[in-house]
């Protein structure tokens, strides 16, 4: 529960609203959890790793991204109150500390994570539980380690992180991500990744319905027929450039069933030529509210027609289409 605050008429601090925060880190205890990830480097230092860390998520909770900017909170007692400390860390010692913070590290992090977040999942158990996976440039402004010059429409040219994050739809929580340099590709280490997080959550709700939804850059035999296998239901988008045949479908197709105002829908069991199995293809067609400027790439392989667009999804639902299409747009 909530503490009940009362702001008297007496000097308060710019971040007094971390009373709140204090009293939610006391309840989940974020701190003894935090502890089990740094207790192979901890000792011997003047400042507990796992106050650096938790240093850090408040550093971002205040909405700061420079490390330069804890100058701004440095003298604040609330911030030393918080993290249980007299005078925080320099600048140099965050940078040092954090250097320090290897491989082994990152693990435990990632476990505390995943352990949390199944905490929250036994206490609501929900009857199906929904697992986004999805890429995300995180760019640096300098020659990060780990970091590469690769996809990032914000920033061309600049090096990033594209790591892969599975989030529960539920609960809105980060389960687990796959670090990865800005130069590879969204399927990089995927299908391994999507695995153990499947296999993560079900060893621990076992009868519990898993779904998941992709975007087209993990559509693959692999892992379409692995979800198959294990039972989870699956909505992935289908890439058209890869397959010639569903553009001539479209084009051929003269009978569509409305999905709502401005949406048309046919659906059909199909495979490509390399599959074993066929899976329920669903094509939709969305009136365009703005022309297309420019040329169209690819024209060729995707198919474009004046004032609609086109996207098709393979799954192994046996909802409705309305129910599937509102399902997958909920990423």
């Amino acid at each position: 529960a909530l503490p009940n605050l009362k702001f008297e008429s007496q000097t308060l601090t710019s971040f007094a609203g971390l009373v709140v925060l204090q009293k939610f880190f006391m309840a989940i205890d974020l701190k003894a959890r935090l502890s089990r990830c740094f207790r192979h480097v901890n000792g011997g230092k003047v400042f507990d790793r796992t106050v650096v860390f938790l240093q850090l998520i408040v550093h971002l909770l205040l909405g700061f991204r420079e490390l330069q900017d804890c100058r701004y909170y440095r003298d604040d007692p609330l911030v030393k109150r918080l993290l249980g400390l007299k005078r925080l860390p320099d600048v140099a010692t965050l940078s040092r500390m954090l250097k320090e913070a290897g491989a082994k590290s990152v693990e435990g992090l990632r476990r505390v994570l995943r352990e949390m977040v199944l905490d929250r999942l036994r206490s609501i158990a929900p009857a199906r539980i929904t697992l986004d996976f999805d890429g995300s440039v995180q760019s640096t402004k300098r020659h990060a380690e780990g970091t590469a010059v690769g996809f990032n429409k914000k920033k061309k040219g600049a090096r990033s992180y594209y790591p892969l994050f599975c989030t529960i739809a539920q609960t809105l929580q980060v389960f687990d991500f796959l670090h990865r340099s800005g130069n590879v590709h969204d399927s990089n280490g995927a299908k391994g990744f999507i695995l153990a997080c499947i296999d993560e959550v079900r060893s621990v709700l076992p009868k519990v319905q898993i779904e998941v939804r992709m975007d087209s850059a993990f559509f693959s035999d692999e892992i379409v027929l692995a979800l198959a296998e294990r039972g989870v239901e699956f909505t992935i988008s289908v890439p058209f450039e890869r397959f010639v045949e569903l553009k001539g479908m479209i084009e051929q197709r003269r009978r569509w069933h409305r999905l709502d105002g401005d949406t048309w829908y046919f659906e059909t069991s199909w495979k490509p030529q390399c599959w074993d199995r066929r899976f329920r293809f669903l094509f939709i067609r969305t009136r365009a509210k703005k022309q297309r400027k420019g040329p169209v790439q690819l024209d060729l392989f995707v198919p474009h027609e004046y004032g609609y667009e086109f996207k098709v999804i393979v799954t192994n639902k046996t909802l409705s289409a309305e129910r599937v299409t509102a399902y997958h747009e909920g990423r």
